[in-house]
């Protein structure tokens, strides 16, 4: 499992930022190739890929996610939603869109007037993935 963001993935590819966002869906497969992982490359269309797989595209979250230590929220929030012990690995990818996406639904619907958003926050608002 791999959740780079933009300039991480740059250095695991040998190129530089710029090249991982002109081409971020080939960035992410090609990560995902290379280490045989699942990949959940960060940032506005965050794209996760897997190995022989069609890289999705999460259509949630925003830049209030820029913010320490919500990356970790994410990790903790994917390591979650593969640690079920019947799991077949060919729903790894189908588990981990579902964690990438409710964590940008939580920055999403965050809400005006409410606490601005910080990493214990999000993660108090975390609900189990069914």
């Amino acid at each position: 499992m791999l959740t780079p963001h933009p300039l991480e993935a740059a250095r695991l590819l040998g190129c530089d930022t710029p090249a991982v966002m002109a081409a971020r869906l080939q960035a992410a497969q090609s990560l995902s190739d290379r280490f045989q992982a699942v990949c959940v490359l960060k940032g506005s269309g965050t794209v996760i890929s897997a190995p022989a797989r069609v890289p999705l595209i999460n259509p949630t979250g925003c830049a209030a996610l820029a913010t320490a230590g919500t990356g970790d929220v994410l990790a903790g929030m994917i390591g979650s939603a593969l640690a079920l012990p019947d799991l077949d690995p060919s729903q790894a990818l189908d588990r981990v869109a579902q964690a990438v996406f409710q964590h940008g639904w939580l920055a999403d619907h965050w809400g005006a007037g409410a606490e601005p958003l910080r990493a214990g926050l999000l993660a108090a608002r975390v609900q189990p993935l069914n």
